[in-house]
């Protein structure tokens, strides 16, 4: 069987993650996947793509060296932002009636509806994506897409959901990889090929409201009848919360980024003894110690993330589909990791909610980012490209190294936790300096404990399982 490979490049506002999947037939072996902070994109779309192409040609470089590989074209995803939905209409008098109606014939009027759509400025518009919303024949209405096919009918008629964005967005896209000499296999509407990696069929058939919370931007993409029916974003997400840390703390916003993925969690009430605790940053360029509650932190995030949820919500309401969401919420993207926002949301919207990692289709043991909600636009991609056969993105490689992981770039600074009622506890595996410690054998006062943000970051996912041990 023929093996073909692909490689996928997710140009996110506070991340570039770069793909390469091996496709044999149907199975899918992801071989490579690592993370890198993004530069020149704001709001999921490419402002600076001077900036930004410097992350992407070291991400493929790094790849094609691990994997001992050449990288020929890649597929990207299309920006989040400033999308508007309208509705088109395509009909064909068909020349053999008495034949049964096949997928091409469906692709062919999905085709004419794009290329009839009178697009208003098409110097600054562009169509991203078209959705098939229904079909009808001479006798049947409000088929869809796998019903049609077959059918024998004179006539056929399609109903279209067509997403249009700035062509501006994608000139810039375009010239980033022009200038790395690298061709665009393809590019996806990443809402509907987010889809395919972390919902299940259940959900997209009984109703479902796919929020990505990403760091640029929030969108809600809804499926019912496992079609696409309605798409809403907004350009605010992780790094509004960033931003807000910074300001009301007044640290630098890497050090905000670093709190925030360490510590950050909605619910202030529900934290328990995590919420006791007190932040304590020392750094170069302070003067003594900075402390920061582990409860007002949890403050500040809730009250940014309850904004953009029922922005959220707000467009589900506009949708008209807020009653048909049988199967509630699905929460995704970088944001979704925040401590206890599904619990939030719930709580606000009264709809059952999952946090959406990439379900188990593929093969990648040895890569654990790939199941990081923050990688379903990846590996949506990865699917989406493996149903196109015509897409081989890399020469086939001597002999490919496999399984390489996330490896995001660390900073520099130190954290002090410091707990205000129980004894202190090493929770990530720290040592408290000789100048810090306490001279007598015995002292009420708790002692502090310094981590460096390399071993912080080690030890996340223990303080996360203590933090769900705590019934919140």
């Amino acid at each position: 069987m023929d093996e073909r490979y692909i490689a996928a490049v997710d140009m996110g506002t506070a991340k570039i993650a770069l793909t390469v999947a091996r496709i044999s037939g149907e199975d899918v072996q992801i071989l490579y996947y690592k993370e890198r902070p993004s530069a020149g994109i704001r709001n999921s779309a490419v402002f600076n793509p001077k900036k930004a192409a410097d992350p992407v040609k070291e991400a493929i470089a790094e790849a094609e060296s691990e994997l001992n590989i050449k990288i020929m074209q890649v597929v990207v995803g299309l920006p989040r932002c400033d999308i508007r939905q309208e509705v088109a209409k395509a009909r064909v008098d068909r020349t053999n009636p008495d034949e049964s109606i096949t997928k091409e014939e469906v692709e062919s009027l999905k085709m004419m509806a794009q290329n009839d759509y009178p697009i208003e400025d098409p110097e600054k518009e562009e169509l991203y994506g078209a959705v098939a919303q229904s079909f009808s024949d001479d006798e049947e209405f409000q088929l869809i897409e796998n019903d049609i096919i077959g059918v024998i009918s004179q006539v056929f008629e399609g109903n279209f959901k067509l997403f249009i964005g700035k062509k501006s967005s994608i000139k810039t896209i375009d010239k980033i990889f022009n200038d790395l000499d690298i061709a665009i296999a393809s590019r996806y509407f990443t809402p509907n090929s987010q889809a395919k990696a972390v919902l299940t069929e259940d959900e997209m058939s009984s109703g479902v409201a796919l929020i990505d919370f990403g760091a640029g931007a929030t969108s809600v993409t809804i499926y019912q009848g496992k079609i696409l029916r309605f798409y809403a974003s907004i350009p605010f997400g992780g790094n509004s919360i960033t931003h807000d840390i910074s300001n009301e703390c007044h640290i630098s916003e890497r050090l905000a980024e670093n709190i925030k993925l360490a510590f950050g969690a909605c619910m202030p009430e529900k934290l328990q003894t995590l919420g006791e605790k007190i932040i304590q940053i020392e750094g170069d360029d302070m003067d003594g110690l900075k402390q920061i509650p582990v409860h007002y932190l949890s403050d500040l995030i809730t009250c940014r993330v309850r904004e953009i949820v029922e922005a959220m919500l707000y467009e589900i309401q506009v949708s008209g589909l807020a009653d048909n969401l049988r199967s509630g919420v699905v929460i995704t993207g970088g944001g979704a990791k925040l401590t206890n926002i599904a619990n939030y949301i719930k709580e606000i919207s009264g709809y059952n909610v999952r946090t959406g990692v990439p379900r188990n289709k593929f093969s990648a043991s040895g890569c654990p980012g790939v199941k990081d909600p923050s990688a379903s636009t990846s590996i949506g991609m990865i699917l989406s490209a493996k149903e196109d056969n015509l897409i081989n993105c890399i020469t086939a490689p001597e002999t490919p190294v496999r399984n390489a992981a996330v490896e995001i770039e660390k900073p520099v600074e130190r954290f002090i936790e410091e707990e205000t009622q129980e004894p202190p506890v090493d929770l990530f595996g720290g040592t408290v300096p000789e100048e810090k410690k306490e001279k007598p054998a015995k002292q009420s006062k708790p002692s502090s404990l310094i981590v460096t943000w390399q071993k912080l970051m080690g030890k996340i996912d223990n303080l996360s399982k203590d933090i769900d041990e705590e019934e919140i």
